[in-house]
């Protein structure tokens, strides 16, 4: 855990940072991600995290939680802190490789989605959209779904979406796969 540079870890790992509303499933789908039942707290209430939560993988890679963002119940204050430990983070952090950015595939991305897809593009991060909670979405409605999320974000060139279910595990392997490239790439 972090809430400092200074308490970050210093092993030169590649580090992948994830993103998102709170409630949007990042500790689900750390889980899955690691097939690990309880690595990551799932919390019946929303806003918990409170810190750059550093996860060493393998001792390969870190995956990096953050602080959701567009939690109504935390102080501005609060969610300025937060803000300030993410942009820290992203403007001297030579180690990382790509953001996660995860958003709720059932919905058309949000007010805060967008602020936070345009201030990773500010600062030139590649992106992954992750699609979470995909497996609660019905066949007659996902490809409207996924239409209304591309058109929304308006990704910029290599940037991409990825559709993901916790549950079923769908997308995982295209996760992991990224993943291994650009560790594969800083070697």
């Amino acid at each position: 855990m972090a809430t400092r540079r200074s308490q970050y870890p210093t092993e030169n790992m590649p580090e992948f940072l994830l993103v998102g509303r709170s409630n949007v499933g990042k500790s689900s789908f750390i889980n899955s991600l690691l097939d690990r039942k309880n690595l990551a707290y799932v919390s019946a209430h929303p806003g918990k995290t409170k810190t750059l939560n550093f996860y060493l993988v393998n001792k390969e890679f870190y995956l990096i939680d953050v602080p959701g963002y567009g939690f109504a119940q935390v102080g501005f204050q609060e969610q300025q802190k937060f803000g300030m430990m993410i942009e820290e983070y992203l403007e001297k952090r030579k180690e990382l490789k790509r953001v996660f950015m995860l958003v709720d595939f059932r919905h058309k991305p949000t007010k805060d989605d967008l602020l936070m897809y345009h201030f990773l593009k500010y600062y030139k991060i590649p992106v992954t959209i992750v699609a979470t909670k995909a497996d609660k979405v019905g066949s007659s409605k996902f490809e409207k779904t996924k239409k209304t999320l591309l058109d929304t974000l308006d990704l910029v060139v290599g940037d991409d979406l990825v559709i993901y279910s916790s549950v079923d595990k769908r997308g995982r392997d295209v996760i992991l796969k990224k993943m291994e490239d650009l560790i594969v790439d800083t070697i």
